[in-house]
Parts: structure tokens; sequence; C-alpha cells
């Protein structure tokens, strides 16, 4: 068993990782029902969807069907519902709901157009899942564009949010936990542009550590967000029962 080998079913392990942060996701969106948390969620299923067609290239051998159910999931909608969420979450409601229409008008068309590209297959191809085989070469030029808006609020919003926290003297968990969702959200852009170059084990492996890196930072800032809310319970709690003290007794005096 080669290094190649265990490289190709990464994807396993990803998308197995990326079931049970769903889960997690939904759990805490039952809890808070909060649109942020919702597109958290539904960017995880499509990152574990993206992960799952390149297992099933490993495991099962390259199709048509497969290469463009990756490229869709993967390349389009791999980072954007994600982003959307930090949108939804940093941003005013009607810039998210504009920007989530715009772009779910032009994800709907790229999509459409992968779906009609034909496909040629060299000689001597060596199964390997990579959109330069689509002879609508143009049809790539759809992803930049979805995929550096993704960056920059998923990025962005997460550097963002460190900055605030360490502005204002926080520098443990949510402050960690920003940086690693950042780191995250950085790596599947750098693996995707090796992916371009032909070298889609580089995506794997960046895949794998991204959704790592935002699954733990997400974990991290959850936690501290529990502690400081338990704290204000007790607080109030504190308070509550230092007025009742101080209350006359009725009838006393």
């Amino acid at each position: 068993m080669d290094a190649l080998y265990i490289i190709e079913r990464l994807p396993i392990l990803t998308t197995l990782l990326a079931v049970v942060f769903v889960f997690d996701l939904f759990r805490h969106w039952n809890e808070k029902r909060t649109t942020y948390l919702l597109w958290w969620g539904l960017g995880v299923v499509f990152y574990g969807l993206g992960t799952l067609a390149e297992s099933i290239n490993a495991l099962a051998g390259w199709s048509v069907f497969t290469l463009k159910f990756w490229y869709i999931v993967g390349a389009l909608l791999g980072g954007w519902p994600l982003a959307q969420g930090t949108v939804y979450l940093l941003m005013k409601r009607k810039f998210a709901d504009i920007t989530t229409v715009i772009f779910l008008v032009f994800i709907t068309v790229a999509s459409v157009f992968i779906v009609l590209s034909p496909v040629t297959v060299p000689e001597n191809f060596d199964g390997r899942l990579s959109g330069s085989v689509m002879d609508w070469e143009w049809v790539r030029l759809f992803s930049p564009l979805v995929n550096g808006y993704a960056f920059f609020f998923l990025v962005g919003g997460a550097i963002y949010s460190a900055v605030k926290l360490f502005g204002r003297g926080i520098k443990d968990k949510p402050f960690a936990g920003n940086i690693l969702i950042a780191i995250g959200g950085l790596l599947p852009g750098i693996g995707g542009s090796f992916t371009r170059a032909g070298v889609v084990e580089a995506l794997y492996i960046t895949e794998v550590f991204g959704l790592a890196c935002i699954y733990a930072g997400y974990r991290m800032v959850r936690s501290w967000r529990r502690s400081q809310q338990q704290k204000e319970r007790e607080s109030i709690e504190v308070s509550s029962t230092d007025q009742s003290v101080d209350k006359p007794t009725p009838g006393a005096g």
C-alpha cells in the first residue's frame, strides 16, 4: 500500500467527518433556529457531498456523472454556503438576502452549462477528477468568482472576528477558534489551485485538514459561548437571590 493509495482514500475520512459535523451543526440550529447556522449546516453537507464524489471515484472508478456531480457540489457549492452563513452572521440581512439570490441564480446557470458540456477523455487517461476534460473550457470560469466570494467572507469573516475579539482582550478559545476557521477556509482553496494544475491529490489532503480546522474552531467558539452564557445565568441567579434577601419580610416591623 503506497502513499498515493492512502491519499486517494482520504476523502472517505473527510466525508465521515462531514457527517459528524453536520449532525452537530443541525443540533445547534435546532436549539437556536438562526439563519447562519442553517447555511453553515448546508455548507458542510455540500462539502461532504464533494468528498463523497471523490470517494466514489477512488472506490468505483471515474465516470462522467461523478465528474460533473463533483464539480457542481465541490467547485461551485463546496465553500459558498459556509461563507453565506458568515454573511448572515456578520452583515445586514438585506445584503445577505440579495447576495443569496444573485449567487443562487449564478450557480444554477453555471450548473446547467456544466451538465450540458461535452466531455472528451484523452488517451492514457488516469481517471483523476478534473474539469480539464470538459470540452467547454469556459465553464471553468464560473468557479473562481464563487470561490473568491466564499474566500473573502469565510476566511475574511473569521479573521475579522478574531481581530475584534483580540481588541476586546479575548485571546483564548474564541480567538484561536476563529483563526482555525480562517485556516480551514484557506486550505481547500490552496488545494483547488493544485487541482487546476493537475495535482488533485493536494486537494484531498487540504480538504480533510481544512474541515478538521473549521470543525475544531467551531467547537472552540461554541464551548466558549456556552461558558459565557452559563456565567451570565449564574450572575443573574446571584443577583436575584441578593435582591430577595434585601427585601423586607411581609408583616415585619
